[in-house]
């Protein structure tokens, strides 16, 4: 079976296309339309077209005023670009592989409306910093899209707290129970979490808030070019200060990718919890029927679906960054080819990560909390046992000698199937002489938690102040103002 590229038809195909191309005046042959798809962008990054316009525009306004275009040109440049726009968005515009990207798809078209004034947009520009531009728009945008999803899961998780203050539960290390903590302390660990993504998630904004426009190819341009201009059209504080740099650097998609990777980890882990505590082993929640399945063969299932593939999305998110690492690694300065592979990966992270977080947001809102079934795990697995060794301590004892003491009481109790609040206090007397009465209280799981009132602890008041501290820094983020792209 012959291969496309060996066929007359394909070498046809794509002689006509390569020449129409707006490269394509130092060529004689051209690629087969097979190598034309092979080397083309446009099905991924025509969704780049709203940052491309934006521009475009800023870069016909800058042209005019420094006098290398008419204003007259650049009004009618402008005037193509905002119908070309209207175009893409009512879905009538047509988009070619042979333009090979959303560049020149835009070109083509805007050339097509305009006429000679077209061809001039491109004067003092190359294709390497208008995508650098481009992607710098693009990596603002989705980090600002993603920050606001990441926000809604964060206040979703102070609502959870909120709502079921009190609730007891176990706390475990080593997925062994360890000491009871309080419900709302476990939610407000993952909301710290996130807390910390949409940090992240800002930062990768920033590091792409530098405009590159103006670098050309890679040594800047002979043209008197107003680069500062630009940038503040286009919401930028500053400019690039390297051209070389400037059209090679991808690192702010890097910021961005893994910003996405330790979100989506995030979101695993919280997931994994839910799929445990749903079990029938634990009880400690329910999810509601929209956020669960089915089985095919056995009618009694409710399965966490969706919370299993958070889990498993979760390794495709770490690969678009790895594979964006992996494409950088090699690359000299400055442009290369390769760098047409940076989009598709950030791309599939940033949908793959928006929609995990409404989901997950989602299931917290609506899952069911078992507070009874949360109670009664707190009171298994001897979780009392440090706050009878601290008993002990405040008897004067040494707390490595308090420590062996409660090792013999819970190997004796482990022995005998018993719990440690099942001991009278003649019986704990047989291990220890400092025991009395109020040996009692320090065993008793309410008071156990309600003790732990560190700054960042457990207990009830200390929770209520990091509840303070949470909605406190969920309005500050909530006020961040980011610069985008509509």
């Amino acid at each position: 079976m012959q291969d496309e590229t060996s066929t007359s038809e394909g070498r046809g195909d794509a002689a006509t296309a390569g020449n129409t191309a707006l490269w394509g005046g130092r060529f004689e042959g051209h690629p087969t339309a097979f190598l034309q798809r092979y080397g083309a962008s446009l099905p991924v990054d025509k969704r780049m077209w709203a940052e491309d316009i934006a521009g475009s525009k800023a870069h016909a306004r800058m042209l005019a005023k420094v006098g290398v275009i008419s204003q007259e040109d650049a009004d009618a440049i402008r005037a193509g670009l905002d119908a070309v726009a209207a175009d893409i968005k009512a879905g009538t515009f047509s988009f070619d592989v042979n333009d090979e990207d959303i560049h020149m798809s835009v070109e083509r078209a805007l050339t097509e409306r305009i006429g000679a004034a077209g061809g001039r947009l491109h004067t003092g520009r190359s294709r390497n910093d208008q995508v650098a531009l481009d992607d710098r728009l693009v990596a603002r945008n989705l980090a600002a899209r993603l920050h606001a999803d990441a926000m809604a899961l964060r206040k979703e998780l102070i609502t959870r707290a909120t709502d079921d203050f009190g609730v007891v539960m176990p706390g475990y290390t080593h997925m062994q129970k360890a000491q009871p903590v309080l419900f709302s302390h476990h939610m407000l660990a993952y909301y710290w979490m996130f807390t910390r993504d949409c940090a992240r998630l800002r930062d990768a904004y920033e590091a792409a808030d530098e405009c590159p426009l103006g670098s050309a190819a890679l040594a800047g341009t002979t043209y008197p070019l107003d680069r500062r201009m630009t940038a503040e059209e286009l919401g930028f504080p500053t400019v690039t200060p390297n051209s070389l740099d400037a059209v090679s650097d991808r690192d702010f998609f890097c910021d961005l990718l893994y910003a996405c990777a330790m979100a989506q980890m995030h979101l695993s882990r919280l997931c994994e919890e839910l799929i445990l505590w749903s079990t029938d082993e634990f009880g400690f929640v329910t999810m509601d029927d929209t956020y669960s399945t089915g089985s095919s063969i056995m009618p009694q299932k409710k399965n966490p679906d969706f919370a299993e593939l958070t889990r498993g999305k979760t390794g495709r998110v770490y690969g678009d960054l790895m594979g964006m690492l992996t494409m950088l690694k090699g690359l000299p300065l400055a442009y290369d080819k390769d760098l047409q592979e940076d989009k598709e990966c950030v791309y599939d992270a940033v949908d793959t990560l928006s929609d995990t977080l409404r989901v997950a947001t989602g299931m917290i809102a609506t899952m069911h909390v078992h507070a009874d079934r949360m109670r009664a795990g707190s009171h298994g697995g001897f979780m009392a046992a440090t706050d009878l060794a601290d008993y002990l301590v405040g008897k004067g004892l040494p707390f490595r000698k308090a420590h062996e003491v409660v090792g013999h009481i819970v190997l004796a109790c482990e022995k005998q199937g018993r719990t440690l609040q099942s001991l009278s206090t003649d019986e704990l007397r047989q291990f220890s002489d400092l025991f009395d009465d109020t040996a009692a209280d320090a065993m008793n799981i309410d008071a156990i938690v309600a003790r732990r009132n560190t700054e960042g602890g457990t207990g009830h008041d200390a929770v209520r102040a990091q509840l303070e501290r949470a909605r406190a820094d969920y309005a500050r983020d909530a006020a961040w103002d980011p610069v985008t792209i509509e």
